[in-house]
């Protein structure tokens, strides 16, 4: 059944009834805002697979405006194959998540076992702070060094022995009240971008070479210090829709017994 749209206060501004005012979006034009907004309901999966929107006339109304301006949002939605047109149903949400090799990248990482199979990898948080970007960091981010940043390092198992140690930098000029601690910091990075600030993943970057382990990663790869061992070294740097830098993030796996699997439809 047709559903009420939540309007989001983060990046709207409200009119004297209470509806949103097109002078509020400036960044983008309207009509992507309000695809956004309709996006960032899907892919949190508010709006499921099957869900019936209400009519355009009462999305325009909900959101505050213009008929033309939400026909514009639904016709590239429509495009896309987020949403498709049922005769005696109306518009519905078809499952298909938009960007789709984007979306894997709010719950998937892509190391896999020498068979093809996606690995299932529990995640240990080792260090979370709050700290000035390195110059490397401030160059993946675009911003100055010294800029405060929030870190995470975490681990990832398969079957008891680690495979990859990540290492997560977000500039706190986009989420200032990122966590600061282990026990706050979020699981799913992207997902918690998305929720608190409305930032959806549009594009990643990736450079991959391989290296010798550094002392570091031999620590948290749990390998003997006195061992050359060779890691896969992921460079990842994401992108907002506005093409801000969202996420930095520096990947050290292990490819004995896996390997990483790019995968792009």
């Amino acid at each position: 059944m047709a559903g009420k749209v939540d309007v989001d206060p983060q990046v709207q501004e409200e009119g004297s009834d209470g509806t949103l005012t097109e002078g509020a979006l400036v960044k983008t034009p309207l009509h992507e805002q309000v695809k956004e907004r309709i996006l960032r309901r899907i892919i949190l999966g508010t709006w499921g697979e099957g869900f019936v929107l209400p009519p355009e006339t009462e999305l325009a109304r909900q959101f505050g405006v213009s008929y033309g301006t939400i026909r514009r949002a639904m016709t590239d939605l429509t495009a896309s194959g987020v949403i498709m047109r049922r005769r005696k149903t109306g518009t519905v949400v078809t499952g298909r998540t938009p960007h789709h090799s984007m979306s894997q990248f709010y719950r998937y990482y892509r190391l896999h076992g020498r068979d093809g199979r996606l690995l299932n990898s529990d995640t240990v948080l080792a260090d979370a702070c709050h700290r000035p970007a390195t110059q490397s960091e401030a160059e993946l981010l675009e911003i100055p060094a010294g800029a405060p940043v929030a870190f995470m390092l975490r681990r990832r198992f398969h079957e008891g022995r680690v495979v990859m140690v990540d290492r997560v930098t977000v500039p706190l000029a986009l989420a200032p009240d990122f966590p600061a601690t282990i026990e706050e910091m979020p699981t799913l990075v992207y997902k918690w971008l998305l929720e608190h600030h409305g930032l959806r993943l549009a594009a990643v970057r990736e450079k991959l070479v391989a290296r010798l382990a550094t002392p570091e990663d031999l620590k948290w790869l749990e390998l003997p210090a006195d061992a050359p061992r060779a890691v896969l070294d992921i460079e990842e740097v994401s992108y907002d829709s506005l093409n801000r830098p969202l996420v930095a993030m520096r990947h050290a796996a292990l490819t004995e017994d896996h390997c990483y699997i790019n995968e792009i439809r």
